[in-house]
């Protein structure tokens, strides 16, 4: 693949399993992230609620810019995201699946709402990213 853009966002760790996230942009509120108990505190979404909120949010905005572009507009949408935790061989909790239902709040023409469901899913760049598997790469330095 291209190489079409990046970014680098800081993690700071505020205390225990809390932590603040700056964004690359002075204009986005940071964001805290915790861990639910007996881990954290429970102050803050986890990631795996970040990363649901990310897939949901892509796959709405995803689909509002798709009817959008055929002149429709859409207000009051509500998608519903689903998130099933397994564990894998070595007991360690993954995320299993995730079902997101979105919900429009005013009727959309059929033949409209029909062009978008067959090409607004392959638009969510989180959505197919981690469809198709994230390269990761990770490194600790030492203090």
């Amino acid at each position: 693949m291209e190489p079409a853009g990046d970014f680098t966002l800081q993690i700071e760790q505020v205390a225990g399993f809390d932590f603040r996230v700056h964004f690359d942009k002075e204009r986005y509120a940071d964001l805290r992230i915790d861990e639910p108990a007996p881990l954290g505190g429970d102050t803050a979404p986890n990631p795996v609620r970040i990363l649901a909120a990310a897939i949901g949010d892509c796959l709405s905005a995803s689909l509002v810019f798709c009817l959008k572009r055929r002149k429709i507009d859409v207000t009051g949408l509500r998608s519903e995201v689903h998130v099933q935790l397994v564990r894998n061989e070595r007991k360690r909790l993954r995320v299993g699946k995730i079902d997101v239902a979105i919900h429009p709040a005013t009727p959309i023409p059929e033949e409209a709402l029909q062009a978008c469901l067959e090409t607004f899913e392959d638009f969510c760049v989180v959505t197919q990213s981690v469809r198709e598997g994230i390269d990761v790469a990770v490194k600790v330095t030492r203090p």
